[in-house]
Order: structure tokens, then C-alpha cells, then sequence
């Protein structure tokens, strides 16, 4: 049940933000995921291809915008890494 306080959380405080899609929704269920698959860490350290795989989604442009979205909506804060091989790092919600 601790797992899902996230999740709960953030359904709840998007109820009301027409700022967020279907796609935001999708990105931060994979971080979620990806989190709890990886011991619950935070923050997370994930490379975008692993997220955008979980999420479904193809084009890079859009895994960026919806995560640099939610990040500027305080939804979760993000790192992005500058180098190709180091991972982002992505602070959730606990």
C-alpha cells in the first residue's frame, strides 16, 4: 500500500490541472514503475529510452517535453544528465 501513496497523489492533484495529458500520465506511471522495480530509490537514475519503453512512447521529443512539463508543474523534479552515458536523475514524490 506504501507503494501506491505516489500514484494516489498525483491523480489527485492532477484532477484539476488541464495542463496534463494522457502522455504526462503514462510518463510518470513508468517512473513509478521503474522506482519500485529498482528498490524504491530516490531519486531515480534512469537514461530516457528506459522510461520511454515502459511508457510506450517512441519519439524522444515528447518523453522530454512531458517530463521537463512535470517537473515545471512540482509534480517531481528532474536533473537531466548532459552526457549520454550517465542517467538523469529524477527526484519523485515519497
Amino acid at each position: 500500500m506504501q507503494s501506491e501513496k505516489p500514484l494516489l497523489h498525483f491523480f489527485a492533484s492532477i484532477s484539476n490541472d488541464y495542463r496534463i495529458s494522457s502522455t504526462h500520465i503514462c510518463v510518470f506511471a513508468a517512473l513509478l514503475y521503474y522506482r519500485a522495480v529498482r528498490g524504491f530509490s530516490n531519486p531515480v537514475f534512469a537514461y530516457s529510452a528506459d522510461i520511454m519503453s515502459i511508457a510506450k512512447l517512441s519519439a524522444p521529443k515528447t518523453y522530454r517535453k512531458c517530463i521537463k512539463d512535470l517537473s515545471e508543474y512540482g509534480y517531481l523534479r528532474y536533473e537531466p544528465s548532459l552526457k549520454k552515458n550517465q542517467a538523469s536523475r529524477i527526484y519523485l514524490p515519497e
